[in-house]
C-alpha cells in the first residue's frame, strides 16, 4: 500500500500524462484478445470510491482521469452505462451536488449506490439522483439490483432484508442478475461485514452472475463463495489503496459468458481478467 505522498505523486503523474496529450496505447500487456464486438450483448463499467472533496487529495484530477478513460471507452468499444458503487463524496454533504455535476460529464448513462462516506439522508440522495438507496433496473436481457450498506451517518449496516428480498425475487426469472452494494457481506476483507441472512438469500437465486463491491480500495480482484462471484474494483479517489486509479469493465456475451477485467485509467492498461462460464451456480 502506498503512503499518501506516494499515491498523490502517482496520481498527478498520470493526470499530467493525459493532460499533455500523450497518446496512450490501449490493451498494453493484455492477457487475452478481446472477443469481437458482435459477440457482446451488453458492456458496462463499474467504479467506486471517488471520495470527492477529501482534504489533501487531488479529487478533481482523479475524477477527470477516470471520466476521460470511460468516455474514451464509450467512443471506442462502447459502454452501455457506468455504475458508481458508493463513497461518491467524502463525508461533507456540500459535496453531493458538485460530485453529481462531475459524474454528469460521463458520455453515457450512469447509476449510483450509497456508501458509508456519503453522509446524507436518503431523501437528499433521492432528490439528487432520482433513486433511493435500494432499487432495480434492467438493460437488455440483464437485471440489476442495488442494495444499501450504510446509514446516513456512516454506520455499516446490512441491506434492508425486506427490500433486498423483494428486489431479488422480482428478477428471479431474469437470465442474468447482477447486484451492486458498496460493502461486501463477508468479513474476508478489512472493511467487510457479515450479513448471513442476505448471503443465504443470494444462494436461492442461481441467476446471480456477480455481486459488485467498492469500499476496499486495495482490492481489484474476484472472490467466490457458494458459487457466487464477488467483484472488487479498487478506487477512483481517496488517500489510500492500490497505486492506480481503476475501473472495471463487464462484457455480457451472447452465449451467456461474462467477461470482466480491471483497467488502470492512467496507463490505459488491463490489470487482470476473469471469465464466468455460461452456467448457473448450484
Amino acid at each position: 500500500m502506498l503512503g499518501r505522498r506516494e499515491f498523490l505523486e502517482y496520481t498527478l503523474k498520470s493526470a499530467m500524462l493525459l493532460g499533455i496529450g500523450n497518446k496512450l496505447v490501449p490493451w498494453s500487456g493484455s492477457w487475452f484478445t478481446l472477443p469481437s464486438e458482435d459477440q457482446v450483448t451488453l458492456r458496462f463499467a463499474v467504479v467506486s470510491d471517488g471520495h470527492y472533496g477529501q482534504a489533501q487529495t487531488q479529487f478533481d484530477e482523479m475524477h477527470n482521469l477516470v471520466i476521460g478513460a470511460l468516455n474514451r471507452e464509450k467512443s471506442g468499444r462502447g459502454i452501455d452505462f457506468t455504475f458508481v458503487n458508493g463513497d461518491l463524496f467524502h463525508d461533507e454533504p456540500s459535496f453531493l451536488l458538485p460530485v453529481k455535476k462531475k459524474w454528469d460529464e460521463l458520455a453515457m448513462p450512469y447509476y449510483v449506490s450509497h456508501g458509508n462516506h456519503d453522509k446524507i439522508s436518503e431523501q437528499a440522495w433521492m432528490e439528487a439522483f432520482g433513486k433511493g438507496w435500494h432499487y432495480d433496473f434492467t438493460r437488455k436481457n440483464c437485471s440489476f439490483v442495488v442494495l444499501n450498506t450504510a446509514s446516513q451517518y456512516g454506520d455499516y449496516i446490512c441491506p434492508d432484508q425486506q427490500k433486498a428480498k423483494a428486489l431479488l425475487n422480482a428478477h428471479k426469472k431474469s437470465k442474468h442478475l447482477f447486484v451492486f452494494m458498496h460493502i461486501t457481506p463477508f468479513k474476508w476483507t478489512g472493511g467487510g461485514m457479515d450479513c448471513p441472512d442476505l448471503t443465504t438469500h443470494f444462494k436461492r437465486h442461481n441467476n446471480i452472475k456477480a455481486v459488485f463491491h467498492g469500499h476496499d480500495h486495495d482490492i481489484d480482484e474476484v472472490k467466490t463463495r457458494d458459487g457466487i462471484h464477488y467483484v472488487f474494483d479498487a478506487h477512483v479517489g481517496g488517500s489510500w489503496g492500490l497505486p492506480y486509479i481503476g475501473y472495471r469493465i463487464v462484457e455480457v456475451m451472447k452465449d451467456g459468458t461474462i467477461l470482466t477485467y480491471q483497467m488502470n485509467a492512467g496507463l490505459d492498461k488491463q490489470m487482470n481478467s476473469d471469465i464466468f462460464a455460461a452456467v448457473m451456480h448450484s
